[in-house]
């Protein structure tokens, strides 16, 4: 799609936003106001709410954040405590729970990993930003008709490229076919640029992110994984692993040397350096290239697991984090207030698209391509044109992910062949599933 085109296209939705926002716009800062002046408000006694979340990317923000909202609630107080970047989050809250600091907001990714949590996990059907939740935001912490939990943002993940790398290498649109893909990955190699830069010693990249679409591109993934559960599917000869896993040896055969001992950190620096010209990532990327270098020309496109076009042009989008809010918390009320002020006031609305580079979750936070950036456009031009598939991960039994991302590195390392490499995916979900 040409860059006027896409502009246009995302000004004309997100023209429809800012109508959204000045139609409710003033009922949600009611609510927004009614839900401050709660017991804490009243009581004159100051309560703090404790935020216990892993996206590290706004740790900074939030930390100013943070500043303002207590200037505005000098009632309330924001503990805020991160656990990202390649941490067991998971396991932290547990730990959290299990030693009695449990936190009054803490993220949750929905489906599985909602109904792990169900019992902690307070209704937030009333609260005034529900009704402002695009349809497929909405859809991860969405149980019996009532929501559990606030979208962050959307998120897109799949190929992050280097246009002018790939124009200098005469490519002249994204590969929409394995074939394709490595088609480009030569022209990229004789053009003296590395074509992948891989962070495989990542396990989140490899067992939540990567592994997502060969999930997606079942018939129906819903009923694979609930096969997976009870026996009648599995991933031992299932054709989409296979090409999932001959995606993941391309980019071994045309990345960087020692893509088990890269961590993301270093596999940025090189695409943002332009020593690399694709990796894998999401639009929150666009924050940590811009840090190194900033106005760098980059993309997005999914990644092709199999020579059908038409299955491949599909870029795996989703909700990364929901904040949910502990139901026997002492600070519960506290905790929606500042929920309601993060999606209502004109400083967390600002943050959220322009100091993070999120694309909204709710109709009623306007943003342009500018705010959202490069890969955030890309993102949101395929959700626009339902070229989507759901990211998966939230729907897979408990501790899988890091079993997955352990077999996935045994295959890179050479340790097993992709018949013992399918055979250890299934091992691990048998041995987690419920």
């Amino acid at each position: 799609m040409k860059k006027k085109q896409s502009a246009l296209m995302m000004s004309s939705v997100m023209l429809m936003s800012v109508v959204l926002a000045a139609c409710g716009g003033n009922a949600d800062k009611s609510a927004s106001n009614n839900a401050s002046n709660g017991s804490a408000g009243n009581s004159g006694a100051v309560k703090t709410v404790k935020i216990f979340q892993f996206k590290t990317e706004i740790v900074e923000g939030l930390n100013e954040l943070k500043v303002e909202f207590e200037k505005e609630h000098p009632n309330i107080k924001l503990d805020i405590q991160t656990v990202g970047g390649g941490a067991d989050y998971g396991a932290a809250l547990k730990t959290k729970f299990a030693s009695g600091d449990a936190p009054d907001i803490f993220s949750n990714g929905g489906y599985a990993e909602m109904a792990l949590w169900q019992d902690k996990l307070e209704d937030l059907s009333d609260q005034p930003w529900v009704k402002d939740l695009i349809p497929l935001a909405a859809e991860p912490m969405t149980k019996d008709g009532k929501t559990y939990g606030m979208p962050m943002n959307l998120e897109g993940i799949g190929y992050v490229y280097n246009k002018d790398l790939f124009a200098k290498a005469g490519i002249t649109e994204t590969p929409k076919t394995i074939s394709q893909l490595e088609e480009a990955a030569k022209k990229l190699q004789a053009s003296g640029v590395t074509p992948f830069g891989n962070a495989y010693q990542e396990w989140w990249l490899l067992g939540i992110q990567g592994i997502s679409v060969a999930f997606a591109q079942q018939d129906n993934v819903d009923e694979f994984i609930k096969g997976l559960n009870d026996g009648t599917a599995s991933i031992v000869g299932n054709e989409k692993f296979k090409d999932w896993s001959n995606l993941l040896n391309l980019t071994v055969k045309y990345g960087q040397k020692n893509p088990l001992t890269t961590d993301a950190n270093t596999h940025l620096a090189l695409f943002a350096k332009g020593e690399t010209a694709m990796m894998q990532e999401g639009n929150w990327a666009q924050t940590l290239v811009d840090n190194i270098t900033p106005d760098m020309n980059i993309g997005m496109f999914p990644m092709p697991i199999n020579d059908d076009a038409a299955m491949n042009d599909k870029l795996s989008v989703g909700v990364p984090a929901n904040l949910v809010v502990n139901k026997e918390s002492g600070s519960k009320e506290e905790a929606k207030t500042f929920l309601n002020w993060l999606v209502t006031s004109d400083m967390g609305k600002e943050y959220i698209v322009k100091k993070w580079k999120f694309i909204p979750a709710l109709s009623t936070i306007p943003a342009t391509p500018e705010d959202i950036g490069l890969l955030g456009a890309d993102v949101w031009n395929y959700v626009k044109e339902g070229k989507v598939y759901g990211l998966q991960a939230s729907k897979f039994p408990d501790g899988v992910t890091q079993e997955f991302a352990s077999s996935i590195q045994e295959l890179i390392a050479g340790k097993v062949d992709e018949a013992g490499w399918e055979k250890g995916m299934q091992a691990a979900w048998d041995k987690l599933k419920k």
